[in-house]
Order: structure tokens, then sequence, then C-alpha cells
């Protein structure tokens, strides 16, 4: 099946598990097998979820990009199925570590440009991925940073402890 090159926020919507106003991205804009680019303005909204004291610091841009790598496992998913009967919900994803991040604002509340959000696959598995992002607002970066994604957290090994 082919999903659509481009999606609005309904239909962002329906791919993650983030409803109402916590569904933060306002379009994908583009997107393949390694890559997304989204766009958002939820940034300015008075009532966004991620606003604490009336604002909305930059570490909540990692949000964004978690939305946007979870909307790209979806598409990804779902471009990998035969027909749409065959599709299903896609498995939950879990950030399971942040890396390297890098903030260049304290905040976005204050930024007037809609947000563009980036995060490339660089490396994974069945249950595991490795992605990079980046938030900008034009030209302009905001925060970047690496995020790896675990997709079935009861497939991955632990290991054994002795009783104790």
């Amino acid at each position: 099946m082919n999903p659509p090159r481009t999606l609005n926020h309904d239909e962002i919507a329906r791919r993650i598990p983030h409803q109402g106003n916590m569904c933060l991205l306002a379009t994908v804009t583009a997107w393949d097998g390694d890559r997304i680019e989204c766009q958002a303005s939820s940034h300015q909204a008075a009532d966004n979820p991620l606003r604490a004291q009336g604002r909305l610091g930059a570490a909540c841009g990692v949000e964004y990009a978690a939305q946007a790598m979870a909307v790209h496992g979806a598409l990804v998913a779902e471009s990998m199925t035969t027909s749409l009967d065959a599709y299903s919900v896609p498995r939950a994803g879990y950030l399971a570590s942040i890396r390297s991040v890098t903030l260049h604002t304290d905040r976005l509340d204050t930024v007037a440009a809609p947000l563009r959000i980036s995060a490339e696959r660089i490396t994974g598995d069945d249950n595991t991925v490795l992605y990079s992002f980046a938030v900008n607002a034009g030209d302009t970066a905001l925060l970047s940073g690496r995020a790896v994604v675990v997709l079935d957290a009861s497939a991955l090994s632990l290991p054994s402890v002795a009783p104790g």
C-alpha cells in the first residue's frame, strides 16, 4: 500500500497514540523510508499541554521530534503492507534514550515562525531504531539530537538476575 506523501493533523492523529491538543504536529510535508519532515504551530497555543507556568521550554521540542518519529514508523509500516485490510495499528514505540541534545534557545513559545521538525532513521532493526532529529524555525536551529525508539520492549532480551 502507498500511504500519502503529505498528511494533515487528522491523518497524523490516526497514526499516533496522542490525540486532541496533545497531537502536536500540524502536517507531514514529506517522508520516505529514511526520513520525515513535519510542521507545527502548536508551540504558540496557550493550551499547549506541555506548557508549564505559562511557557514552553525548548526541551519540549523532543516531544515534537518523538511524534514525528512515531508518524514515520507508522507510515513505513503502512507502506510495507499490500492492502488496507492487512494494515494494523503500528506497534507502540517508546522513547528509550535521547543523546547529544543541543538546545539553541530557551523557549519555543516565543518563536513566531512555524516549527519544522525533521527526523532521520540512522540505523535499526525490528525492535529498536536510532533517529537523528532537529527542530528549526525557518533557517534558525532550535534543538537537535539523537533518540533511540524501542518498538517492542517485550522482544528485547534482558540479562538474567540471580535470585537474592
